[in-house]
Formats: C-alpha cells, structure tokens, sequence
C-alpha cells in the first residue's frame, strides 16, 4: 500500500508524487484517508438503492475539476474527515447493520490503496454485501484491473462523448482517452448483470450520463457509444436530467440553466432508436428533488 503512495500513478493524472512524504498531486489527497458522510442513500438507480437504502461513503477530494459539481465542497472545497482503514472496515460492518442493500463507494480512486486493504479485511471478515465502486469514470484501467474480485457493481459516469466539452467543463482534455478503456475493463469484469429476488443488483455495471444544459447533441454521441460498445455486452444505461445549477460558474453562463425538457426527451428517444433496452430514465421533479447530503462527517466521526 504505501509503495502506491510513494509514486502516486492511480488515476489518469499520473502525478508520481511522494504521498508518504507529504507531497501533494493535482487531488491534493495525502497519506490517509478523507471522507465526508457515510449512511444510507436513497437516490441512487432503483436496483441499488431500493427500499432499504445503499451504504454509501462518501470519500473527498477528486481527479476531475468538474465546474458543476454538486459535491463541490468534497471534491474541491477540502472538506473531510481523516479515518483509517480500520475505521473504515467498521463503517462497513455498521452500514451493514442498519440494513443497506450494498457498500457503495463514492470516488474513492484517489484512497485505494487503504480502500482496498480495508475491502480485503472485510471479505476476511465475511462481509457479503455487493461492492459499488461509484466514479467520475476519468480512471486508469490498469487501477480498474486491479479491483477484479473486489469490486462488484461499477456505476461509472461518461460524462462526455467529445474531450472539447470534457476539458471546458472538468478540466480534462483527455477524458475520453481514459473513461472508455477503463470502462471497457469494467463491463469485461461484470459482464451481463445479476439481481437478487427483490431486483437488488448483486453485479454488473450502470454507465451514467448526466445531460448538462445545450449538449443534446454529445448526450447523443455517448448514447451511441454507450449502444454499440458497451450494451451488447450486457452494461446497463442511466440517462439523467438532474442537473441542477449550484453556483455560478465564470465563463460558462449555459450552465446556470437546467436541462430543457425537450431536449432530454429526445435523448430518451434517441436511446430508444438505438436500440438500449436496459437502463433507467429520470420523470419530471428531479431537479426541485435532488438530494445533495450534509457532509458533515456523519457516519464517519466515532
């Protein structure tokens, strides 16, 4: 674990940096961990969340700068609670008890190391719940490889068809260079999905895509990326109209709208003609309903 640290090489950004020593790469992640809110969530695709809620934790900092972020104050703003991986092992098990259907773990990348550790522990333990590793999808797929047997659910974003938009707004001109590889190595773990009696995902993958105000048209580059690579082999599809305006973003005044209604309509339509029959689509409210949590250490604190 500390040698990962050492020359920091995780994610896309590859920063080589010495974590051990104190050094800091573009996340700003050191050598323990951050998270922000460990509890139920009851907003994820209906398979994960169901009635009884999935255990997510929420980990802080993050290797995208999205300008949209509705957990900007993890991912960029620096809070966070530092905890072990002992402590985290024991999240685990209290999540458990209050009767989530899953461990669901929310942009965890730059911590697996000590992640990984405290999964391991756990399975030693006899934790049986399914495992969500819950990304941006910006991720190296030799760091994804190294997850089979651990990980069962990846619930990965592809937030952009064209590296243009994905550079404007997070900060990643290379985005589609790394997120299609990466989660080409998650559909080949996962395969096609399995569900229990009560339509709980126990494995598979759910690609998200989050529709951002204007880009109908690259929504629709990701659907038929999304229907010729990756349906066939059994992922599902996520198309989401909950892009809700946070903050005012300088420079980009289109993202102080929401998604125009008919434009998701169409993307569902387009989703259709191309043939995705498995996934899930998001009715009319989701923006006055979205539901961003307290992160105030809840879960996490002892």
């Amino acid at each position: 674990m500390e040698e990962a640290l050492k020359h920091c090489t995780l994610c896309p950004r590859q920063c080589g940096v010495n974590r051990m020593a104190g050094e800091r790469g573009f996340c700003g992640a050191g050598a323990q961990i951050l998270a922000a809110r460990a509890g139920l969530h009851f907003w994820e695709e209906p398979c994960l969340s169901g009635t009884a809620g999935s255990g997510a934790v929420f980990f802080s900092t993050c290797t995208l700068r999205c300008s949209f972020c509705q957990n900007f104050e993890i991912s960029q703003g620096g809070v966070g609670f530092p905890l072990s991986a002992e402590r985290l092992v024991e999240i685990f098990w209290e999540l458990k008890e209050k009767g989530a259907n899953n461990l669901n773990l929310v942009s965890p990348t730059p911590f697996l190391p000590m992640v990984v550790s405290a999964l391991r522990r756990a399975k030693a333990e006899e934790l049986s719940l399914p495992v969500i590793l819950n990304c941006g999808g910006y991720e190296r797929a030799e760091t994804i490889r190294a997850l089979e047997g651990l990980v069962d659910v990846y619930l990965p974003d592809l937030k952009y068809a064209s590296n243009a938009y994905a550079k404007r707004y997070s900060g990643a001109a290379d985005y589609t260079d790394y997120a299609l590889p990466a989660i080409d190595e998650m559909v080949r773990q996962t395969g096609n999905a399995v569900f229990d009696e009560a339509g709980i995902m126990q494995s598979g993958t759910i690609i998200r895509h989050l529709m951002l105000p204007g880009l109908v048209e690259d929504t629709k580059a990701v659907v038929r990326l999304v229907s010729e690579r990756y349906a066939p082999k059994g992922a599902y599809f996520s198309l989401m109209n909950q892009y809700t305006p946070v903050r005012e973003v300088p420079g980009c005044p289109e993202l102080s709208e929401t998604v125009d209604p008919l434009d998701y309509r169409d993307a569902v339509s387009y989703a259709r003609f191309c043939g995705i029959t498995n996934g899930f689509i998001q009715e009319g409210g989701t923006v006055a309903e979205s539901f961003i949590p307290a992160f105030d250490g809840e879960g996490i604190v002892s």
